[in-house]
C-alpha cells in the first residue's frame, strides 16, 4: 500500500500534510494561499514536541521535498528551532514548538479572508 505522502496523484500540500502526520507532527493545519499571495500555493503549519524534534522534522521534510523533485528548499531557523521555516516554491511549511506557535498564531492570520477594499486592487 502506498503512503498518502508518496501518492504523486495528490496535491503537494496534501502530501506534505500526510508526511508530517506520518512523522508525528502535532496540530497540522493546511492553508490554501490561492488569491492571498504569489509566493506559494499553500502553507502548512505544524508543531513538534521540542526544538530537537522540530529540527529533525525539518530535515526530513527537506529530504521529502528533494525526493519529490524540489531541489531548491531552504531551511531557516535551525539555530534555535523554536520556529523553522521550510521554504519551497509551492508549499511553505512552518514548524513550531507549541508555545512559540501559540505566541505568533500564524495560521489565524493567514486563514482570515482577504477582501479588497473599495478602490484598492
Amino acid at each position: 500500500m502506498v503512503r498518502k505522502s508518496e501518492d504523486k496523484s495528490l496535491p503537494l500540500a496534501e502530501r506534505v500534510h500526510a508526511f508530517l502526520d506520518e512523522n508525528k507532527a502535532v496540530d497540522i493545519v493546511t492553508i490554501d494561499l490561492t488569491n492571498k499571495t504569489s509566493f506559494a500555493d499553500a502553507m502548512v503549519v505544524a508543531s513538534g514536541t521540542s526544538g530537537r524534534f522540530v529540527k529533525g522534522l525539518a530535515e526530513k521534510l527537506k529530504e521529502f521535498f528533494h525526493k519529490a523533485g524540489y531541489p531548491e528548499v531552504r531551511l531557516e531557523g535551525t539555530t534555535t528551532c523554536d520556529w523553522v521555516l521550510v521554504d519551497n516554491p509551492d508549499v511553505v511549511v512552518h514548524l513550531f514548538r507549541p508555545e512559540v506557535r501559540d505566541l505568533y498564531q500564524l495560521e489565524k492570520m493567514w486563514s482570515a479572508e482577504f477582501r479588497p477594499q473599495d478602490g484598492i486592487v
